[in-house]
């Protein structure tokens, strides 16, 4: 079976002397795991493909029973430069693409997460990490993934519960402080949902020299001691 998706690139690992498997995000598959033969030569074709969140076309061949797909071409639509110039985009956007791949299940496709994923590159790509930016998009992550919170937890108010779901991520701007004791309190939530979930660290946030306890404070103001309820 040959097919045509979109997706982006989740993870890559080397292969044999001149492959690498990936990880891609597809609108249509889902979550998926493919071969690039030959990329790793100086003369292989589709190397650009198999760079960390590209956005492409990409045309797979599965064999009939296979569960691991042959990227054989295709065309690629966005690079994200701009994340790439950047440390601090470069550390959000791996760590979405890891997000995803340590939260999807394998062959479950969901438009919704897919646009989710596509809309936080673009809002990296063209704007600035705001404080928000990983809470938010883990937050709703977590909910298209069927862990999500019907209610607010630790008090934090509603309509900063809904802005933080809902709300473009590059407007997610505080300034207060009831505003930034309730980012720190969403922070806490997404480090006890992975600490809890995932069965080792992300490997991402350890790769760039920042400690699982801190994965999400890296990117927001931290609280004075004490200031937010263990309950």
């Amino acid at each position: 079976m040959i097919f045509t998706d979109s997706g982006i690139l989740l993870f890559r690992q080397d292969f044999r002397e001149a492959d690498r498997m990936v990880s891609l995000y597809t609108k249509e598959h889902g979550r998926l795991n493919a071969r690039l033969p030959g990329v790793a030569r100086a003369v292989g074709k589709l190397k650009a493909f198999s760079e960390p969140f590209v956005l492409a076309d990409y045309r797979i061949y599965v064999r009939r029973g296979g569960v691991v797909g042959t990227i054989t071409g295709g065309k690629i639509h966005q690079v994200f430069p701009g994340i790439r110039r950047e440390l601090k985009k470069m550390t959000l956007a791996m760590l979405f693409c890891e997000l995803f791949q340590r939260l999807t299940p394998l062959h479950q496709p969901s438009e919704d997460k897919f646009e989710l994923l596509l809309c936080g590159l673009t809002e990296l790509e063209y704007g600035q990490p705001n404080p928000a930016f990983a809470a938010a998009f883990t937050l709703r992550l977590m909910t298209l993934a069927g862990f999500g919170l019907d209610h607010p937890v630790l008090q934090i108010p509603v309509e900063f519960w809904r802005r933080i779901h809902e709300d473009k991520f590059s407007s997610l701007v505080f300034t207060q402080p009831e505003e930034m004791l309730s980012l720190a309190k969403c922070n806490s939530v997404c480090r006890r949902f992975l600490n809890q979930y995932l069965a080792y660290p992300l490997n991402t946030l350890k790769n760039f020299g920042l400690e699982e306890s801190s994965a999400y404070t890296e990117f927001s103001p931290r609280p004075e001691p004490n200031s937010i309820p263990t309950r």
